[in-house]
């Protein structure tokens, strides 16, 4: 994410890289943005594009309302079971390929948001 501090209205870039597990999100896949500032309100909670392979740039101004503090930012994949808890992934069912199991962590990175 840069930067890794902003203040209201300025602009913050949220991206990551293809998996190296080829996850096959599919043509149309979204990836879920949200922000919370640091007093627990959602200030962005959206989706833009992401790629088969599961990588997105997502750009957006910090909303003016945004308290001072720490925000968290979250990016993940919309609208897929991700994350399956048995070890069995529900969307290549039947599938030949070695699958590799991913942590079901929430990925939360932090955002210093100044006046």
């Amino acid at each position: 994410m840069k930067p890794p501090s902003a203040k209201a209205s300025e602009k913050v870039t949220v991206t990551a890289p293809d998996a190296d597990c080829n996850p096959r999100y599919g043509q149309n896949a979204r990836i879920h943005v949200t922000v919370t500032d640091a007093t627990g309100v959602k200030v962005i909670d959206t989706t833009a594009p992401m790629n088969d392979a599961g990588g997105f740039g997502y750009t957006f101004d910090v909303p003016v309302q945004t308290a001072a503090g720490k925000a968290a930012v979250t990016a993940m994949p919309y609208n897929i079971d991700w994350c399956d808890d048995t070890g069995r992934n529900n969307r290549v069912d039947g599938a030949a390929v070695l699958l590799q199991q991913a942590s079901c962590a929430m990925p939360i990175k932090p955002l210093n948001i100044t006046r």
